[in-house]
């Protein structure tokens, strides 16, 4: 089944970008991704983007190791995030979309600076957002930042892009008896301790009573498929 949202918060992992070789970015990869983004603009769909630095360096992971503060290594992450986007950015050019990136963490001879009604502007006008740099604080997530930025530029819902096709009652992987939901509410996902985003930007979404719609990206699937509820996904609405 179709689904009946237009104006779309895709949340992409970093590792998405990742080269089989383990290299941080794999050209191929980032074109298919971009030509499937291009598809779901021409089908009408507004697309805000934020991806995550994962696949460049972890924050929270580097601090952990205890030789860097955790801000310190968050700020790393978001200028990882940044790269990502510029990247993202300039496929999707390549692709024929007319793409801006924004970044919360000011560095205007490279990208715009995140403000809201400027972003609005941009997605009112059809163009593709790339949502750098976290939300410009430590201790945020990029699931956070999607969240936030979805509220913020009255985004329809949240596609959380991963490497499962939906949310499963056990990890799918390990336990082949896990049951796909293809509806849960909120609450009901609290309930049932299912990790679809982090604490904070799952609250987040469930204050603002916001979708969020849980998919793989990966062939045979994509972000159109799932859009147009030709690929299976959960679908996670008050």
């Amino acid at each position: 089944m179709a689904h009946s949202y237009r104006r779309i918060l895709v949340k992409l992992s970093g590792e998405a970008l990742m080269a089989p070789d383990g290299y941080w970015l794999h050209p191929q990869t980032l074109a298919q991704l971009a030509e499937d983004l291009a598809r779901a603009t021409r089908g009408g769909f507004e697309i805000a983007l934020v991806i995550g630095g994962g696949n460049i360096i972890r924050g929270a992971r580097m601090s952990a190791a205890g030789w860097i503060d955790r801000p310190t290594a968050d700020s790393m992450g978001m200028l990882a995030t940044v790269m990502n986007s510029l990247a993202l950015e300039t496929a999707l050019n390549a692709a024929g979309v007319s793409a801006r990136t924004m970044s919360a963490v000011s560095m205007p001879t490279i990208c715009e600076t995140y403000a809201r009604q400027p972003a609005l502007h941009h997605l009112d006008k059809g163009q593709v957002l790339v949502l750098a740099g976290g939300t410009g604080n430590p201790f945020f997530t990029t699931d956070t930042s999607a969240v936030l930025r979805a509220a913020e530029l009255h985004c329809h819902a949240v596609l959380k892009a991963t490497q499962v096709d939906g949310v499963y009652s056990a990890d799918p992987k390990t336990n082949p008896e896990a049951i796909r939901y293809d509806h849960i509410t909120h609450d009901e996902a609290i309930a049932r301790d299912l990790k679809i985003m982090d604490t904070a930007a799952f609250a987040l979404a469930r204050e603002s009573r916001l979708p969020v719609i849980v998919g793989c990206v990966h062939a045979p699937s994509s972000i159109t498929a799932i859009l147009e509820g030709t690929a299976p996904s959960t679908l996670v609405a008050p």
